[in-house]
């Protein structure tokens, strides 16, 4: 299964308006798509698409989080995330 860490670069973490925009972007895809905390098992990742799950993830600024996709197209789909991930949404 693809796998990508990304640092959280937004100011704020993955609360409000970037988790909608990452979650928005994650739920584009026809994937199963799952993040989590680094160094957390890989069966607690939370649904991507979900901006609920984003939020509760807790993930701040700084942060390192590890995606995870499987199917056809995930390596695109990861690298476009992590992409979204490591933007300072807050800057633009």
């Amino acid at each position: 299964m693809p796998e990508r860490t990304a640092t959280v670069a937004t100011r704020v973490g993955l609360h409000a308006r970037p988790a909608a925009i990452f979650a928005e972007a994650a739920g584009e895809y026809d994937l199963d798509i799952t993040i989590a905390r680094e160094g957390e098992p890989a069966d607690e990742a939370m649904d991507a698409a979900s901006i609920l799950s984003l939020m509760s993830l807790g993930a701040s600024h700084g942060d390192v989080v590890v995606l995870r996709a499987e199917g056809d197209g995930a390596d695109d789909a990861l690298n476009h995330l992590v992409q979204i991930l490591e933007t300072d949404h807050d800057a633009e």
